[in-house]
């Protein structure tokens, strides 16, 4: 069993850290204030923080020291389109320490369903039937991923069509439910994003902003909120 899926059968919220750039200073930052996992890119293009993300070699030796640094599950975007995704590249990642990837459905190529030592996250965008989620679990999939927000809609705040959103998917999925901060989430959402039945929030660029001040108190913030739960 993976550390992502190990993860998410505990009980409670996790908090997942998309950072916004691959950098070691933000990883560890993230992670001194209280993140559970981490994920990072590299082959795309980040809409929410406008950053693109380099080829793979570019980034090794930052992952290898970000993995390093500590034990959780580190999970990585590897392409942001179909064609993108390598394949040598993708039986690189478990050897660098990554623990799970994270692709949208549409850019998951069939040989990514196999087993490469990794935990296989999926990922959903507005245009997806909901219901088309049910079989994930048919495949190995570890969880979904749902970032089911408009583009012309991120950065406003998190509303009550969301939740029920994410609480179908949660009940119907039959996959424990990841919601990114493509919303302008704050702390005082958590509360109802546990009630959605959503296992883990990942903040990226949305909420944690670029620089190390705004990623801490945003970290550290939601992690206060999360724990105020139990």
């Amino acid at each position: 069993m993976g550390k992502l899926k190990r993860r998410l059968e505990q009980s409670g919220l996790s908090l997942i850290i998309s950072l916004p750039a691959n950098d070691v200073r933000l990883a560890k930052a993230a992670l001194e204030e209280g993140a559970d996992a981490l994920k990072v890119h590299f082959n795309v293009g980040h809409r929410a923080s406008g950053t693109h993300f380099g080829p793979l070699e570019g980034y090794e030796d930052i992952f290898s020291e970000i993995r390093s640094t500590f034990d959780g599950p580190f999970g990585v975007v590897p392409s942001g389109s179909l064609e993108g995704v390598s394949e040598e590249e993708v039986r690189r990642l478990a050897p660098l320490g990554f623990d799970f990837y994270s692709i949208y459905a549409h850019h998951l190529p069939s040989f990514m369903l196999e087993d490469h030592g990794l935990d296989r996250t999926f990922a959903i965008n507005d245009t997806y039937d909901l219901s088309q989620v049910r079989e994930g679990a048919q495949f190995g999939i570890t969880a979904l991923e749902a970032s089911i927000v408009p583009g012309s809609e991120y950065g406003t705040g998190l509303s009550f069509a969301d939740l029920l959103k994410y609480r179908y998917l949660a009940d119907h999925s039959g996959l424990p439910v990841l919601v990114p901060s493509q919303r302008k989430l704050v702390t005082g959402d958590v509360p109802s994003l546990q009630r959605a039945g959503v296992k883990a929030i990942m903040l990226g660029a949305v909420v944690t902003g670029k620089t190390e001040d705004e990623l801490r108190r945003a970290v550290s913030s939601f992690r206060g909120a999360i724990d105020k739960l139990s």
